[in-house]
C-alpha cells in the first residue's frame, strides 16, 4: 500500500507517517512548502513532496491538515487526487469556557469534503491522538472508519489496522462521521479533565 499524508509535517501527520512506516507501509508526506516536506521526510525516513505531487500515484490519501484548512486543501487538490480515496481524520471543534464542543454544522467535515472531490471519502482515526501514535508501541486502542464505498473503506480499514494494536472497526456509512468527529470533543474533554491520553476500546465484539 502506498499512502499520501497531506499535512504530513504537522504533529498528527508526522506521527501517523512514522507509525505507518514502521508497519511497512510506503508513505509520502505532503506539504505546501517543498523544503519543509523534504526536511521532515528525511527525519522520518519516508518520501517528501508538495501536496500536489504527493497525492498522485497513491492508493489512499490521508487528509491530515487542520480542520480549518481541510476544505480549502481538498478543493486545491481535487484535480490531482482524481478518483483516489480520501481518508479525512480532522474534527471541527469549538473551545468554550465550559469545555470543547463539536461543530454546530449539520454535515460532518468529511461529508463536506466529499462534495469537493470526485473519489470516495472515508472518515476515521478521530479517537487517536498524535502523542499516542508517536509512542514507541502502537496505541492499545480500537479505531473506527466509516464511508459509503466498500472497496475504499476496506483500504482505509487496512491502514487503520496498521497503526493500533487493537482493532480497526467498520463504523458504517459516511453519515456516521458526524458522531466520530464529535467523539473527538469528548476525548479532548476527558484528557483535560483527567490529565490523560484517553483512547477507545469497544466491548462485545470478537
Amino acid at each position: 500500500m502506498r499512502v499520501a499524508v497531506v499535512g504530513g509535517t504537522g504533529p498528527f501527520g508526522t506521527a501517523l507517517a512514522t507509525r505507518l512506516r514502521k508497519a511497512g507501509v510506503e508513505v509520502v508526506i505532503g506539504s505546501r512548502d517543498p523544503y519543509r516536506a523534504a526536511m521532515t521526510a528525511a527525519e522520518l525516513g519516508v518520501e517528501g513532496a508538495t501536496n500536489d505531487e504527493a497525492v498522485r500515484s497513491v492508493d489512499l490519501v490521508v487528509l491530515a491538515v487542520k480542520a480549518n484548512a481541510a476544505l480549502d486543501t481538498a478543493r486545491e487538490l481535487e484535480g490531482a487526487i482524481g478518483a483516489t480515496p480520501v481518508l479525512s481524520v480532522a474534527s471541527e471543534l469549538r473551545f468554550a469556557p465550559g469545555g470543547v464542543l463539536p461543530t454546530p454544522e449539520a454535515a460532518s467535515l468529511a461529508e463536506r469534503i466529499q462534495v469537493e472531490v470526485a473519489g470516495p471519502v472515508l472518515a476515521g482515526l478521530h479517537s487517536l491522538a498524535a502523542a499516542s501514535l508517536g509512542a514507541d508501541e502502537p496505541p492499545d486502542e480500537d479505531v473506527f472508519v466509516c464511508g459509503d464505498d466498500l472497496e475504499a473503506k476496506m483500504l482505509a480499514l487496512e491502514l487503520a489496522s496498521r497503526v493500533v494494536s487493537g482493532r480497526a472497526l467498520d463504523a458504517g456509512p459516511l453519515a456516521s462521521a458526524r458522531a466520530l468527529e464529535g467523539l473527538t470533543a469528548v476525548i479532548v474533554n476527558l484528557n483535560k479533565r483527567y490529565r490523560a491520553h484517553a483512547g477507545i476500546r469497544v466491548t462485545g465484539i470478537d
